[in-house]
């Protein structure tokens, strides 16, 4: 492991942090006595806010109610990084994504594992890989949700979304029985099925997977010098097999991890440009 992957590993996790806490200051600050005058709800700091709310301004002129203008201002943030990066936002600054990553490592120290061996296999008994043919269509899931959020969002009053939404049950700390459900649902299933939400359910995920076909930062392979030893499969939280030739997969959060993992110096290489 070169020192250079290894700080940008450091990176990642230090980016995923300010993301955990910058989102629950947010749940926070929407406790707070004078909620009204402190920049609208909770929801109207949510990416996918916008795309709940995007056709409903459209065809009326006002956004659903909890969202606002600024939904669109951070949805645009969010596909600039993927313009660039493709899904990266799912794999680094995503504040779900990464309270995900912390469940999936906790799952695996409760259930055997003492010192994760990178490229190694794990003994331990989770996460779990749910079955191929089963995987197959459940990640197919996610683009369904997207396209009924689109359709609901022509008649919702609320985003389409807004009584059951993980990030909401997550970080915004004004719960109900619904959001009390959603979130042990949340934490049960990323401590027993790695990134569950980002394979099988996340709408945003969906919407910006295309991106991931166009983006000029991306992982390349040197055939001459990788031997398919398949340690990056191993670390691959969302679950791609055969890496090496699915660099450019719809599934890819780009976290780098197959990068920080491969043992051959030159094998992978992160590149601007597309040819």
């Amino acid at each position: 492991m070169t020192a250079k992957t290894y700080s940008l590993a450091k990176s990642r996790r230090a980016i995923q942090w300010i993301g955990v806490i910058g989102a629950f200051v947010l749940g926070l600050r929407h406790i707070m006595p004078g909620e009204a005058s402190r920049g609208g709800s909770f929801d109207s700091f949510c990416p996918f806010g916008a795309v709940e709310t995007l056709l409903p301004y459209i065809l009326t002129g006002h956004t659903l109610k909890t969202t606002n203008l600024l939904n669109f201002s951070i949805m645009l943030g969010v596909l600039g990084v993927a313009l660039v990066a493709g899904r990266a936002f799912c794999g680094w600054m995503c504040p779900l994504g990464a309270i995900q990553d912390f469940l999936a490592a906790w799952g695996r120290r409760l259930s055997g594992e003492r010192n994760h061996m990178r490229g190694k296999a794990s003994k331990a008994r989770f996460p779990i890989h749910m079955p191929a043919a089963a995987d197959k269509y459940l990640r197919y899931a996610k683009y369904l949700i997207l396209a009924l959020i689109l359709v609901a969002s022509l008649y919702a009053v609320y985003p389409p979304l807004y009584e059951f939404c993980p990030v909401r049950a997550v970080f915004g700390f004004k719960m109900t029985t619904l959001l009390w459900s959603v979130l042990i649902t949340f934490i049960v299933t990323s401590a027993f099925v790695e990134r569950a939400w980002c394979k099988y359910l996340c709408p945003l995920g969906a919407l910006l997977a295309i991106f991931n076909k166009i983006s000029p930062l991306r992982l390349v392979v040197n055939h001459a010098r990788c031997n398919g030893c398949g340690r990056c499969d191993v670390e691959c939280s969302m679950g791609i097999q055969d890496v090496p030739e699915r660099l450019r997969d719809a599934e890819c959060i780009q976290c780098l991890e197959c990068l920080e993992t491969c043992a051959r110096d030159d094998s992978l290489s992160l590149k601007l440009g597309w040819k």
